[in-house]
């Protein structure tokens, strides 16, 4: 039932957003870009970098085991898991910050927090969401940032911290979901780097293969305007993140 209510609270403050604002924001805004470099460079002390996603366990059991079965997990998150959840999620978020809706940032906070399918991948978007808001507000303050960061400690998940982040600077919508998922597929390539393990090139190689999926992510993102219609379905991913909860001998969080 609370699910359901903050579904149609955000389903109406998205469409009083969408039928209302008329903010413009361009691709070449050079201190937008300066943000989006910084936001998302290995040297913002997120943490992202120490989970795997449930790659762990999937090679482990010999379910990735070269190139092209990395593309392929990555891939799938990317259409049908983490990505699609977390970029409609991202989308919304900035929509909502733009116009200065606290309710509606509320209200998606709240649903990014419960949609994860297991412990460690929540751990995984609250922790560096958490980060991301310190790091922040303390390098990039905004004050109606810190007022919404303040207002959730320990749940804040990185896209719904990000996208906020990205509409209250009133950085391109665009620009900013497709990097942040961007470096959500980058981060999977370099743990599956160490995992498999790659070579530097082969992993390069990934990134640019993934380039079609990330996009198509983006596109499906943008398109979301209500709550309702944000889901995944990946539940091989979530099985492996289960097991990697009890694996043995373990090189991330994830």
């Amino acid at each position: 039932m609370a699910s359901t209510i903050a579904c149609r609270r955000i389903r109406t403050a998205i469409t009083t957003i969408t039928a209302t604002m008329t903010i413009t924001t361009t691709a070449t805004d050079l201190p937008a870009l300066a943000r989006l470099l910084a936001w998302l460079s290995p040297a913002y002390p997120t943490g992202a970098f120490s989970y795997s996603h449930g790659l762990e366990m999937a090679v482990e059991e010999g379910a990735v085991t070269d190139r092209a079965g990395l593309v392929a997990y990555a891939e799938a998150a990317l259409a049908h898991g983490a990505g699609a959840v977390d970029g409609g999620l991202f989308a919304l978020s900035w929509r909502a910050a733009a116009a200065g809706d606290a309710a509606a940032l509320d209200a998606l906070t709240e649903l990014a927090a419960a949609m994860r399918g297991t412990a460690e991948l929540a751990l995984e978007a609250t922790q560096p969401g958490g980060a991301f808001a310190l790091a922040t507000n303390a390098a990039w303050p905004n004050g109606e940032f810190a007022a919404f960061t303040a207002r959730h400690p320990g749940r804040l998940t990185h896209a719904v911290a990000f996208g906020a982040a990205a509409g209250f600077h009133a950085m391109p919508l665009r620009e900013s979901c497709f990097a942040w998922l961007t470096a959500f597929a980058a981060n999977l390539v370099s743990a599956g780097v160490r995992l498999v393990p790659l070579g530097q090139t082969d992993g390069q190689i990934a990134t640019a293969a993934l380039l079609p999926a990330i996009q198509a992510a983006t596109d499906a993102a943008l398109a979301v305007t209500d709550a309702e219609e944000i889901g995944g379905a990946a539940p091989i991913i979530d099985l492996f993140s289960l097991r990697h909860e009890t694996q043995y001998t373990r090189l991330f969080r994830s």
